[in-house]
């Protein structure tokens, strides 16, 4: 499921319980979808794994998207737990997109989430 808010869309990866496979091609299909609508920030939910270390889905997420920036098809990703005013790739966020200091999780060190700027 998504919702879209003032250039936003936020996109539930873990919903279902998916597969890790079913989950990366979720987010494939998410973010083409989401730049062919103009979309300039994906905000992915995908949990940070039942024991509190790491879940697979989130993992597998980061790896992806650390390759997709390597290839140029998304312009950067900040983790939840480094979305705030100390990190580089936030502030590059900021930079683009202001208004996303006034999401729920700025500041929060939420591990379950990851910005995508497209």
């Amino acid at each position: 499921m998504e919702r879209k808010k003032q250039g936003v869309v936020t996109v539930n990866l873990k919903e279902g319980m998916p597969t890790v496979e079913e989950a990366r091609q979720k987010l494939k299909a998410e973010l083409a979808r989401s730049r062919d609508r103009g979309v300039k920030v994906v905000k992915l939910i995908h949990g940070y794994g039942s024991t509190g270390v790491g879940g697979a889905i989130k993992v597998a997420i980061r790896k992806s998207l650390a390759l997709r920036k390597k290839e140029g098809a998304i312009r950067l990703f900040v983790p939840g737990e480094r979305f705030n005013d100390w990190d580089a790739e936030a502030v590059a966020l900021f930079a683009v997109m202001p208004g996303m200091k006034g999401d729920p999780d700025y500041q929060r060190g939420n591990e379950g989430i990851t910005f995508v700027l497209l």
